[in-house]
């Protein structure tokens, strides 16, 4: 199977631009489950353009992010720059399963939008590994399209749906492997390394306009690593629907996230 990482070069600045990024409920919550409001040490795997890493730079004393993918790593590097808790954060090239990172260093580990990507017997064993004695680990993925308007969310759904048939259709992934979002619990579960496992759901609010949601949509594993028009995944549609229901000035979106989480 080659480096699933591969997809998503050239993509890091419109995935940047577009993401959401995670709310700070999300730090306030893992910190309180574990009574530890400064961690010393968190590791964010698969880390991309740092948008789930740079958080925590003001609330940790040291972040990490581990990220495979040169391009991702590379935008990261460049807006921590202007970050004024800079020197808490640091970016490493690797993958979630080997980090490289000393046993029992790290207070808590996160999964952004990116556990689904990860072989998970190898990457929990690793990060149970580097996951201290009562350290937290979390995966954490938000609800694509966020709840903006019941219209264009079908339509959004809809274009992935056809996107991933048009994929598997014409044979352009069969290296590639993604694992359920929707069963990350059960690895966590059946892995045997954590002694609390449970699943939460936080939500937020962001500002985004018609040309940010059309890019987010874009800014997918398929989308422009394989050629499609947009006719043939109805993108034609979304964007007109897009322009009618949210226009050129930013409007609130939803963001639902979904929380899973295990204590070692």
């Amino acid at each position: 199977m080659r480096d699933s990482s591969e997809i998503w070069t050239g993509k890091a600045s419109s995935y940047d631009r577009a993401r959401p990024t995670p709310p700070p409920a999300l730090l306030d919550l893992l910190t309180q489950l574990i009574d530890l409001p400064h961690p010393a040490l968190v590791v964010d795997l698969g880390s991309g353009t740092g948008l789930s890493t740079a958080i925590w730079g003001e609330r940790a004393e040291r972040v990490i992010g581990i990220e495979p993918n040169a391009d991702m790593r590379i935008q990261a590097v460049r807006k921590v720059e202007d970050h004024p808790y800079a020197a808490h954060i640091e970016y490493r090239e690797g993958v979630a399963h080997q980090t490289g990172l000393p046993d029992g260093c790290a207070d808590i580990v996160t999964c952004a939008q990116s556990f689904h990507w990860m072989e998970p017997t190898s990457t929990l064993a690793e990060i149970a590994r580097i996951l201290r004695p009562g350290g937290l680990f979390a995966a954490y993925d938000y609800d694509s399209p966020p709840a903006i308007h019941w219209e264009l969310d079908r339509l959004a759904q809809e274009v992935i749906i056809r996107l991933v048939e048009l994929v598997k259709a014409r044979g352009l992934a069969q290296s590639l492997k993604i694992w359920p979002k929707n069963k990350s619990l059960d690895p966590l579960r059946e892995s045997g390394h954590f002694r609390f496992i449970r699943e939460v759901a936080l939500h937020h609010i962001e500002q985004g306009d018609a040309a940010r949601f059309l890019e987010m949509t874009r800014s997918n594993a398929f989308s422009q690593q394989f050629q499609f028009t947009e006719q043939e995944i109805g993108f034609d549609r979304l964007g007109q629907a897009a322009f009618q229901h949210i226009g050129s000035e930013p409007i609130p979106w939803y963001v639902s996230y979904r929380v899973r989480i295990g204590v070692k």
